[in-house]
């Protein structure tokens, strides 16, 4: 992972930080999705934890770690 992609993640995470109320926390693969997701977009989970303080914390541990997880893009 270059550093470009490692600020772009602590962007996001930074942008999650200022209102965690419109995230929640995908309890299948631990992404984090709009409040208004249905699906998670990753790994198609259904069930979230919307709890501000654990958005928080999984805000945290992903804007500083390389993303582990399969995306849409990885399918192309």
């Amino acid at each position: 992972m270059t550093e470009s992609e490692l600020a772009d993640r602590a962007k996001k995470a930074a942008e999650i930080l200022k209102a965690p109320t419109e995230y929640k926390v995908c309890e299948g693969c631990e992404s984090i999705v709009r409040e208004k997701a249905v699906f998670c977009p990753n790994c198609h989970g259904y069930r979230f934890d919307s709890d501000p303080a654990r958005v928080i914390e999984q805000a945290r541990v992903l804007g500083t770690r390389p993303a582990s997880s399969i995306s849409q893009q990885d399918y192309s």
